[in-house]
Order: structure tokens, then sequence, then C-alpha cells
């Protein structure tokens, strides 16, 4: 609906995990550097958590996409501690790769879920312990072409603790140099609370590297904006005034979801105006109809305007122009 009136392509603040939008604020940038390098490295078990809202899908879409193709980890002021090494080593190994997305899967359905992302032929009713040995020679013949086999499991939050179990089970197979699987856990903090189950305690040991995303800085927040707009199609050099992006970190805590809902949102409201330029108003205007957000600096009368009413009324004045 606003697009043409702010010169953008496509929407620059939608929900779906677009890895063209991806992103690279430092953050980012050393989570994507530790999963490169640990992947490559050949590690067993890797952990990224984050908040609800910061990311972690894109950051693990964007992850396999880069993973085949060459790219060197990438070194950032503020990021962890690369070797020289590390960052010399060229990227040989050839992944391949399985994602799950919705792990709340019993033992079973798993290693179902897994035997279709990596293409094992099975036998209708096949019973888990045939599951397993056609997993077994699949990962060995992936081991004797020279490639690695990577399964990434997001919201493994919600992952039962005797899948957790089975998913160690697999990863005890290894020739003389390396694992047959790797496996990259992405959770909300809440996987944590679920590793430090008795049960599954050598699984936890096993994880060798981790990373905990965090929410985009307020000067990171101003350059996220930039970058969105700029691969939307926007040519100018910004459409958020200072006040616009500081109120916008201050009520989202640099929550990249909530950013992108109230972004949108403003966006919306600044069109009905016939507005070129997003200011504190048309954000706090958007927050009032965004339950997430933080509302304790929001004057009473904000609060009770509804912003669906101002984006309704700017879908007429949209209209009218057609």
């Amino acid at each position: 609906m606003y697009l043409a009136h702010f010169g953008f392509r496509e929407p620059p603040f939608g929900l779906t995990p677009d890895t063209s939008f991806f992103f690279a604020c430092t953050g980012y940038q050393e989570a994507l550097n530790t999963l490169l390098i640990a992947a490559r490295n050949g590690e067993g078990f890797i952990k990224i958590t984050g908040e609800v809202g910061y990311g972690k899908t894109l950051l693990c879409r964007k992850f396999l996409t880069l993973l085949n193709q060459g790219q060197k980890p990438t070194t950032l002021i503020g990021t962890q501690n690369l070797t020289a090494e590390e960052l010399a080593t060229p990227a040989k190994p050839r992944f391949v790769t399985a994602y799950i997305p919705n792990p709340y899967l019993e033992p079973r359905s798993l290693l179902l879920a897994l035997a279709e992302e990596f293409r094992v032929p099975l036998e209708k009713d096949t019973d888990q312990h045939m599951l397993l040995k056609g997993l077994t020679l699949a990962l060995l013949k992936f081991a004797g072409n020279g490639q690695r086999a990577l399964l990434c499991l997001d919201e493994a939050q919600a992952m039962p603790l005797e899948s957790l179990e089975v998913l160690r089970l697999l990863t005890n197979l290894e020739t003389e140099k390396r694992k047959l699987l790797q496996v990259v856990l992405f959770g909300q903090p809440e996987l944590d609370e679920r590793l430090r189950h008795h049960s599954i305690r050598q699984l936890r040991q096993r994880i060798s590297f981790q990373y905990e995303l965090k929410g985009l800085q307020r000067d990171e927040l101003d350059r996220y904006l930039r970058h969105r707009v700029s691969i939307a199609g926007f040519k100018g050099e910004t459409l958020f005034t200072k006040k616009a992006v500081a109120k916008l970190h201050r009520i989202t805590a640099g929550t990249p979801r909530l950013i992108n809902i109230v972004a949108h949102k403003a966006l919306m409201v600044a069109f009905g105006e016939g507005q070129t330029e997003v200011s504190a108003a048309h954000i706090a205007i958007a927050a009032a109809d965004t339950p997430e957000v933080r509302r304790d600096w929001l004057p009473w009368i904000m609060v009770s305007t509804s912003a669906a009413v101002l984006i309704a009324l700017s879908l007429v004045v949209w209209s009218m122009l057609r």
C-alpha cells in the first residue's frame, strides 16, 4: 500500500525470515562466525540461544546458505577471538544439511523426519532399529564421499528429553577422524533449562560451541533501519528521524521482530498523513496498537487512541489516491 509512496520494491519490514535482509551487526556476525567455524571444525553439538523475536530462524537460514559457499568468518571489532589459522583456513568441507523447524517429535518421528531430510530410502512401517540402521548407512556414505552431515533444529527448547537423547546417540557415530553427524540447536533460553536435566548430562557435555543472541543496540538500530529500507529499494539516506529511532529502540528493547512490526505500522501512519519521513509521533501511534512493546512511557491519551483506526484511515487515503 505504501510501496510507491516511499519508493520501495517490496515491504522492508516483513516478518518472514528473508536472508536478503540479513543485517550483520556485531552480535549476529559473531554468532555466524561461531557457527561457521564450529561446523567446519567438525564439532558434534553447537548451541545458539536467544529470546523470542531475536532472529534465530533468520540466522539459521543465513548459516545454511553460507555453509557451502566457501565464505570465511568475518572479523569485527568486539567479535569473539578468532585465530589467524581459523581465518586463513579455506572452507573445504562440503555439507549435506537437514533442517527441522519444529522438533516437538517423539524419537521415532524425529528419526523419520531426519531420514526424509537426508533422503534415506525406507520401507513402509520401518521399525526404529531399521531407521537407525538406514540413517547410519547414509551417514557413512556421506563421509565416504567426503561430505559432512549437519542437522539444524529450530525451536529446540520444545524437544522431548527422549528425542534429545536419540540425537546424542546418533552423534556417537564417527570415523577415525570425525563425527558422522553434527547438530546445531537453535532455541529460546528455556533450552538451557532443559539441557540442565540430569538425564541428558552427556549431551550437555558435548556442546563445544555456543552463543547467546542479544537485541540490537541503539546505534545498530539506526543502521538496521537504513539497511532494510535500502534493500527494499529506498534511494534516500534514511526514513526515520533520530527521535523516531530513539523511541523505537526504547519501546522494543532492540528486539528485531518488534522493531519490524512497529516500523511497518509507523510507515502506514506516515503514508496516511502524506508524510515522507517517520517521526517519533508516528512510532508512538504504531506502538499504541502493538501489545508487546514497553508501554509505561506512553501518554495515557496515546494509549487510549486506537492506532488501528488511524491505519484504517491511511488505507482510505491510499484507495483515494489510486
